[in-house]
């Protein structure tokens, strides 16, 4: 499906999707585990914990900072990393709805 056809899906729709970009990638996993365990993180530490090259986990942390599940401030010459809370409910809040949905208890299908 090419880019331009986001646009026949409703806004949940795309927004789903684009949520789950973030797990997408077992790195991407992986960083938001380890920020969920310390509850802040240098992207230095990144790089010794998940234990792949920095421009590999600055190309990650970015793609996670682009759909909004993490943010980040500059401290000096590093960037410290965090949850975004208020996008990490509204996620789990989308996704809820469609992982909570049930299949019918009779089905004629396959």
């Amino acid at each position: 499906m090419g880019l331009a056809k986001s646009e026949i899906f409703t806004a949940e729709q795309n927004e789903i999707a684009n949520f789950a970009k973030a797990f997408g990638h077992p790195a991407r996993v992986a960083i938001l585990q380890h920020l969920f365990k310390v509850n802040a993180c240098i992207c230095g530490d990144l790089v010794q914990e998940i234990g792949l090259a920095q421009p590999t986990i600055s190309q990650h942390l970015k793609e996670l900072k682009q759909l909004g599940l993490i943010k980040g401030t500059i401290d000096g010459t590093s960037v410290c990393y965090c949850i975004d809370t208020d996008n990490w409910e509204k996620m789990k809040s989308k996704m809820g709805t469609l992982l909570h949905l049930n299949i019918p208890s009779k089905t004629d299908c396959c």
